[in-house]
């Protein structure tokens, strides 16, 4: 009895992932197993997080906010007021009171150039549209789960890199 062939091509190798995105990728499979058995540690307990933005229902803004609460954290909403014509001794002095009472801010909706002005004065991570435009973000979601899009895998790569940049 012959036994059934692929006529096609091999498959191609899997790209080797970067060690930080392998770490990442591992992460996020770790949280999305501990949901799933109802196990999810608050990792994230005790940490403060902002969330600058001009409209925290937004579904990227809730992403955050559910994804940074799930694992414990605090998170503040901070409503935009900042623009880029701002004096630059009074973003000189937001970033240093974000600083002091926030382990990291995530920005959705704010100009570029002003998140990196606020993140130098802060001493702390800020995030620019890491639920919403990181490409890092998209890239672990597909890697999570490539066969479907999970509702929850963006959520899951989200926390692997909060967990990442904040612990």
């Amino acid at each position: 009895m012959a036994s059934a062939r692929n006529s096609g091509p091999p498959p191609a190798p899997a790209e080797p992932l970067p060690g930080d995105e392998r770490g990442l990728l591992e992460q996020a499979r770790t949280l999305q197993r501990a949901a799933a058995a109802g196990r999810v540690q608050p990792l994230l307990r005790g940490k403060h997080l902002g969330l600058m933005c001009a409209d925290d229902q937004q579904p990227q803004a809730r992403l955050f906010r559910e994804a940074a609460s799930e694992l414990g954290a605090d998170v503040a909403f901070l409503g935009l007021s900042l623009s880029p014509q701002t004096d630059p001794q009074e973003l000189v002095h937001t970033a240093r009171v974000l600083g002091r009472l926030y382990d990291a801010v995530e920005c959705q909706g704010v100009d570029s150039a002003l998140v990196q002005h606020l993140a130098r004065g802060a001493g702390i991570n800020f995030y620019d549209g890491l639920a919403s435009k990181d490409p890092r973000l998209a890239r672990l979601t597909q890697l999570l789960d490539p066969q479907h899009a999970s509702p929850a895998s963006p959520r899951f790569a989200l926390q692997a890199l909060l967990l990442h940049s904040i612990v």
